[in-house]
C-alpha cells in the first residue's frame, strides 16, 4: 500500500478508537503494533515491544516530568496556594474585580513552582470560587477565570508541557523552558488588562471595589510567599544560567518545596504521601502515553509515511507561513476532542521533520503549539481545565455557566496568539540570550 495511503488509514483508525472511548494509550499502542507487524512482521513488533518502553522510561531526560510534578503537588499539600492568593489579594484589593485579579496574579505566582494546569485550576478552584461566590461575583466568570488561570503552568516554568514538547520536537528543554517565560508571564498581563476592561464594559460581573488595606498589611502578606519566590528564583535562574541542567532543577525545586514546608510546618505527613501518591499516578498515566505514542510514531516511521508527506508538502510549495496557520486549525480543531498529553505524543513527532525541512524555527513553533495546548485545555467540550474546576467546585457551578464564563478568556487567548505569531522575538529573544 502507498505510505501515505497507509498513514492516514493509521491516523484515522487511531481517531476512530478514541471517539469509540477505547484509552488513548491503548488506541496509540494498538494502531502502532498493528501497523508495524503489516510492515516488517513479527520480528519489528517484538523488538519494538521489548526495547521501545524501557528506551522511553529510563531516557535520563524524562526525570524532569516527575520531579516536576511532585513539586507542585508538595506546594499545593503544604498550603501555598493560598498564601499566594491572599498576598494578590492584599495588593489588588482597591480594583473592581479584585479577586478576579487576585486569582490571575496567584495561579500566575504558583504556576512558577508546579507544571500542571489541572492541579493550579483545582487548587484555585477550592480557595477563590467560594469567595466569589461569597462576594456576589459572577460565578461563570469567575470559574472561567480560574480555569483560563490555570493554562499559565503551561508556559512558566517549570512546565510539563514545554518538557514534553522539547522532547517529542527533540529541541534543548532548557531553552524551551526560557522561551515560555515572557509568554507566560505577557498571558498574565494581558489576563490582567483584560479584566480590567471587563468591570468597565460589565461592572454587573463583579460589585463595587472595595477599600485597599493598608500598607503595612500588604507588605505583610507578602511574608506567606518568600518561599515561592525563592524557589521560582532557583528553578528559573538556575537553568538560564545554565548552572542546572533541568533535569536536576527538577530535582532541587521538588527538595526546596518540602523543605519549605517543613520549615513553615505545613504539611502533615499524610499530606507528603499524597502528594508521592499523586505524582507517581501522574507519571505513570503520562508515560503510558507516551510509550504508546512512540509505538504509533515508529510505525509511521517504518512505514516512510514520515518521508513521504516531508516530500508532498515539499512538492506543493508549502510555506512556513501556511504551514503553521494549518497547524494552528489543527490544534484548534483537535483541542476541542482530544486531550492535551495525546494530542502531543500524536502530533508533534509528525510535524517536526516538517517543520525542519520548510526552515522553521523549532523554538517559536513550539511555545506556539504549547499555546495551543493552553487553548485547548479550556476548549468546550473537552479541555481538562474544564472539569477540574467542575469537579473542585462539587456542584458550586454548572457545566454550561463554565462554558459561558471561559469565552472572554478563549478571547484574550486569541490575541495573546497572534501576538505570538506577528512577533516571535517574544518566543526567542530570551533563550538566545542563555
Amino acid at each position: 500500500m502507498d505510505p501515505l495511503l497507509f498513514g492516514f488509514l493509521a491516523i484515522a483508525a487511531m481517531l476512530a478508537l478514541t471517539i469509540l472511548s477505547v484509552p488513548v494509550a491503548a488506541s496509540l499502542g494498538l494502531v502502532g503494533i498493528g501497523g508495524m507487524f503489516l510492515y516488517g512482521g513479527w520480528p519489528l513488533v517484538d523488538s519494538s515491544i521489548r526495547t521501545l518502553p524501557y528506551q522511553i522510561v529510563s531516557e535520563y531526560a524524562f526525570v524532569v516530568i516527575p520531579m516536576f510534578i511532585l513539586m507542585g503537588t508538595l506546594a499545593s499539600n503544604s498550603g501555598i496556594t493560598g498564601k499566594l492568593y491572599q498576598a494578590a489579594y492584599a495588593w489588588f484589593s482597591s480594583v473592581r474585580g479584585s479577586l478576579y485579579m487576585a486569582t490571575i496574579a496567584g495561579s500566575a505566582g504558583f504556576a512558577a513552582i508546579s507544571g500542571s494546569t489541572m492541579v493550579n485550576a483545582a487548587v484555585f478552584t477550592r480557595i477563590a470560587l467560594p469567595e466569589m461566590i461569597r462576594f456576589g461575583y459572577d460565578r461563570a466568570i469567575g470559574a472561567g477565570c480560574i480555569a483560563a488561570a490555570g493554562t499559565f503552568a503551561a508556559l512558566i516554568p517549570p512546565s510539563i508541557a514545554i518538557v514534553l514538547v522539547a522532547i517529542l520536537a527533540d529541541v534543548s528543554i532548557g531553552a524551551l523552558l526560557m522561551a515560555g517565560v515572557i509568554p507566560g508571564l505577557l498571558t498574565a498581563g494581558i489576563y490582567l488588562i483584560g479584566v480590567a476592561v471587563m468591570m468597565r464594559l460589565r461592572p454587573d460581573w463583579a460589585p463595587q471595589k472595595t477599600k485597599p488595606l493598608p500598607f503595612r498589611e500588604r507588605m505583610e502578606s507578602l511574608k506567606g510567599v518568600w518561599g515561592t519566590l525563592v524557589l521560582a528564583a532557583i528553578i528559573i535562574g538556575g537553568i538560564y544560567s545554565g548552572t542546572m541542567f533541568p533535569s536536576s532543577a527538577g530535582a532541587i525545586g521538588a527538595i526546596g518545596a518540602l523543605l519549605i514546608a517543613l520549615v513553615a510546618r505545613s504539611i502533615s505527613r499524610d499530606g507528603f504521601r499524597d502528594a508521592i501518591a499523586q505524582t507517581a499516578a501522574s507519571a505513570t498515566i503520562l508515560f503510558v502515553v507516551i510509550i504508546g505514542g512512540m509505538l504509533f510514531s515508529r510505525m509511521l516511521v517504518f512505514s516512510g509515511f514520515i518521508h513521504q508527506a516531508i516530500d508532498m508538502f515539499s512538492g506543493i510549495g508549502l510555506t512556513p507561513i501556511t504551514f503553521m496557520a494549518g497547524i494552528i486549525v489543527m490544534y484548534l480543531i483537535l483541542g476541542m476532542f482530544v486531550d492535551t498529553v495525546s494530542m502531543l505524543v500524536i502530533t508533534v513527532p509528525f510535524i517536526t521533520p516538517i517543520a525542519k525541512a520548510l526552515g522553521i524555527d523549532l523554538i517559536w513553533m513550539s511555545i506556539i503549539i504549547v499555546k495551543l495546548v493552553e487553548i485547548a485545555t479550556i476548549s468546550p467540550p473537552v479541555g481538562l481545565n474544564l472539569y477540574a474546576v467542575l469537579s473542585a467546585a462539587e456542584g458550586k457551578i454548572k457545566a454550561e455557566e463554565l462554558f459561558r464564563g471561559v469565552m472572554p478568556f478563549l478571547l484574550l487567548e486569541g490575541i495573546i496568539l497572534v501576538l505570538l505569531w506577528v512577533f516571535p522575538e517574544i518566543c526567542t529573544w530570551l533563550p538566545s540570550q542563555m
